[in-house]
């Protein structure tokens, strides 16, 4: 029988590789091609070549003749506090296998470069929002001690490099140390949530458009919260950006 190493050994290897033998993909590992970048060509098309028709409320995926006016079916009867939400991609295949290399130890190399990948990638769609800031979802201090970074926020800063906007890591805060929200009911999630976040003394919303970075977006319970309370400091507009939307 083989011996099952724990995941934290395998990105410790895979980031050794990267050092080494710098022409492997960030993602996958395969030896890169002439003008592969950071990723192998497989991977990047992948990551990039999200085409499905999302819901420009909640960034869920949705028919291509769907009425998203009012929202989509699966947030119609959602009330947000932030104004709209956009994606790189669906939360399945490479994106989920992104997310989770992401969550691991070792993973923080990976989450700037998929920002700046992000950021170019749809430029326009960025421009369009207006952001003067971006600000990432924080972690909680203890799953950040034990994480060791958090993916938001280098996700943010690779958006942030890509697009020239300023982020600003530290305005928002995580006061509140919650169960993990996909083991709760879309209803649990948001009482969980609530009083988690708060502006940090130093943040400066008030009269910005806000660019909210988190990793996944599920439910929509997480950025509701955070821009309720980055709304209340004097935000006046938030617009959500995750790297990959789950299935409603």
């Amino acid at each position: 029988m083989g011996t099952r190493f724990p995941a934290w050994v395998a990105e410790l290897g895979r980031g050794l590789l990267q050092l080494v033998y710098p022409g492997l993909c960030h993602l996958c590992g395969r030896s890169l091609g002439p003008g592969d970048g950071s990723l192998c060509a497989p991977c990047g098309d992948d990551l990039l070549g999200d085409e499905l028709p999302t819901c420009p409320h909640c960034a869920g995926t949705v028919g291509p003749f769907a009425n998203t006016d009012g929202g989509c079916v699966h947030c119609r009867q959602e009330t947000f506090a932030f104004d709209s939400a956009l994606r790189l991609g669906p939360y399945d295949d490479r994106w989920r296998e992104a997310v989770l290399r992401l969550k691991h130890h070792g993973g923080e190399a990976l989450a700037g470069l998929l920002g700046e990948l992000w950021g170019e990638h749809a430029r326009a769609r960025f421009e369009a929002v207006h952001a003067d800031v971006i600000v990432p979802v924080p972690l909680h201090w203890w799953r950040r001690w034990r994480r060791g970074y958090n993916q938001s926020a280098e996700l943010a800063h690779g958006l942030a490099s890509a697009l020239g906007v300023p982020c600003r890591p530290y305005w928002l805060r995580r006061v509140r140390h919650t169960p993990v929200q996909s083991r709760l009911t879309p209803d649990a999630r948001r009482s969980n949530l609530r009083g988690a976040f708060r502006i940090a003394a130093r943040a400066r919303v008030r009269g910005l458009t806000v660019l909210l970075v988190d990793d996944v977006m599920t439910t929509g319970a997480t950025a509701h919260e955070a821009s309720s309370v980055l709304r209340q400091a004097g935000a006046v507009s938030v617009v959500v950006a995750a790297l990959c939307r789950a299935s409603p």
